[in-house]
């Protein structure tokens, strides 16, 4: 057990126990509250971060909420009708003998109950006051156990933390980059790393073998629950090894992570196909713990008279007991899947008589019934369909899927899931260069190098990799391209001439030239998983100081302007806002 004791304090507040009753202790903490009894004696609530212990102290008028205190006394048990079965130390109180305040408090901006609801921009402005919460304390812990347990995990298994780099030059990786301007070079800037992919192959290069690293990463990017500017990934990479080696090792990180906070060890990490999850969940980040999922039925209606369904693909989810949205809550789904990109959206009611829709009269007796039969549906249960495209459908129907039926983060359990076979490319640009689905350095299947060769590019299969944590995804990998003459002809794919290839990789390159091993990584947000592990839909909750939803820093209110004295030192000039 840990020694908390210290020159100041003999054990912290939320330790003691009915076994310590008789010993001479001092605490040091926060008047979490204060309750009069009588004209001279007041219970105090002394709260530090392992929680709360009940004090009795006599003459407690001048001991305000948030006063910090040292409190010297003994332990003794609490009479039986006063005991409080729902504190940990409710079964105890110490009777103070000497109470000194060691500093003195203004009362705290809102109050630091659980039960209270504070407006966020409040809660961040006082973010020192915020983190003395029990939700936000049990965070930061639930945090630094991932920590440790992912750190412990990667160097069981031969990985070497290496620190890389914060300075580096900007390379395309699809966010902007953070820029840092050079006094030294004025005019001239370096980059904020979005990741430190490159480093990690050269490290590969460097003959390190298998590199980790907690790593802060920056993205100029719109935020919003599951992002910040700033965030915290785990990095990986290895030398010598196939995509189900490195599954193997972040499977070991994560379930060791997930065990340091739940006790609990999670099973094998299934796997599915990028195609698979796309077809049945309409997601590459399919939440799996619940059903409604997309039932295919392009085959029911192709031969169909009603033209709404004369497309090349029709698939529906079902409901179960949703018959009885009202008419305006149809409505109101039909128009979001508008706003999401479809043309519309088609439901019907499953009743006693059959199908309740508006549009059930253009469809033959023989489509209803296969449509019935083919989403198994049941009396009561609500049908929801969209034809379009297929890539379309699978997109709105999954967007729907999630906005009907997902539950609260952490309900029914951990389910992770490895997604696989991602395609290289996910589509073609104005221009007509294929699109890719990961950086270009990610090596294509073995299996679907004649397909490349041949040109039928959106047809090719990526050794790409997520994983996927309960609806999120958790972070993304790659075996990565070693061989000179794949990566020339990724690059002439892509319409990446020999001279933009150096300039923009131009160190990665040069370095594959001097021996580069067959390598593969993976890096995925702790933040993300910590928010899970904890329990929080929101990764803010589990960032010690993180910025609002519009990228703003209410503590510090940065961003703040430069003075002018320093723009000149750095050869900047900053220009009138656009109008």
């Amino acid at each position: 057990m840990t020694d908390y004791s210290t020159s100041m304090r003999t054990d912290r507040c939320g330790d003691l126990r009915v076994d310590d009753v008789g010993r001479q202790v001092t605490l040091c903490g926060w008047v979490d509250r204060r309750r009069e009894h009588g004209e001279h004696l007041a219970f105090i609530d002394l709260r530090d971060r392992s929680g709360v212990v009940q004090l009795v102290v006599d003459g407690a008028h001048d001991l305000r909420s948030e006063y910090v205190l040292q409190v010297s006394g003994t332990v003794r048990e609490r009479p039986a009708d006063t005991a409080n079965d729902g504190l940990a130390t409710g079964a105890i109180e110490i009777d103070a003998t000497e109470v000194t305040v060691l500093a003195a408090a203004e009362p705290p901006p809102f109050p630091l109950d659980e039960r209270t609801e504070v407006d966020e921009m409040l809660r961040l402005k006082h973010r020192y006051v915020d983190l003395r919460r029990p939700r936000l304390q049990r965070n930061l812990e639930v945090r630094a156990r991932v920590n440790s347990a992912v750190r412990g995990a990667m160097e069981e298994q031969g990985f070497v933390e290496v620190e890389t780099p914060m300075l580096i030059a900007s390379t395309p990786e699809g966010a902007r980059d953070f820029v840092v301007p050079s006094r030294k070079e004025p005019g001239s800037f370096y980059a904020l790393p979005q990741s430190p992919q490159i480093f990690k192959q050269l490290c590969m290069v460097g003959g390190v073998d298998r590199y980790y690293q907690i790593a802060r990463c920056l993205r100029d990017e719109d935020l919003r629950a599951d992002r910040q500017f700033e965030f915290m990934q785990l990095d990986a990479e290895a030398s010598f090894v196939s995509q189900d080696d490195v599954l193997a090792f972040i499977s070991h990180a994560v379930s060791a992570a997930a065990e340091a906070v739940t006790g609990e060890r999670p099973g094998e990490i299934p796997r599915m196909s990028w195609h698979e999850a796309q077809e049945r969940f309409g997601s590459d980040k399919p939440d799996v713990r619940f059903g409604m999922e997309l039932v295919e039925l392009t085959e029911v209606f192709a031969g169909t008279e009603f033209r709404a369904f004369q497309a090349s693909c029709v698939k529906g989810i079902r409901v179960p007991g949703g018959a009885d949205a009202s008419r305006n809550r149809l409505d109101d789904l039909t128009d979001r899947c508008k706003r999401w990109g479809a043309k519309g959206l088609v439901w019907m009611r499953v009743t006693e008589d059959g199908l309740d829709s508006p549009v059930a009269k253009f469809l033959t007796d023989d489509e209803k019934a296969a449509l019935g039969s083919t989403m198994e549906a049941e009396v009561g249960d609500l049908l929801l369909l969209v034809a379009d495209e297929r890539r379309t459908v699978r997109h709105i129907l999954g967007l729907l899927r999630v906005e009907l039926g997902r539950p609260p983060v952490t309900e029914g359990g951990l389910h992770f899931l490895w997604v696989v076979d991602f395609p290289l490319f996910e589509g073609l640009d104005e221009a007509g260069h294929p699109i890719p689905a990961h950086h270009p350095f990610t090596m294509p299947h073995v299996d679907d190098l004649e397909a490349l060769e041949r040109g039928d590019l959106l047809d090719v299969r990526s050794q790409a990799y997520d994983l996927v944590l309960n609806g999120w995804e958790l972070g993304s990998g790659s075996v990565r391209i070693h061989r000179s003459d794949v990566q020339e002809k990724i690059f002439s794919i892509l319409g990446i001439g020999s001279d933009e290839a150096h300039a923009k990789f131009g160190f990665l390159l040069d370095a594959f030239r001097y021996g580069a091993p067959p390598h593969a990584g993976f890096a995925f947000g702790l933040d993300r998983l910590t928010a899970i592990l904890a329990g929080e839909e929101n990764i803010r909750e589990v960032i010690a100081y993180p910025k609002t939803q519009s990228g703003a820093d209410p503590l510090t209110s940065a961003p703040t302007p430069i003075d002018d004295r320093h723009l000149e030192e750095l050869g900047l000039r900053v220009l009138p806002p656009a109008e």
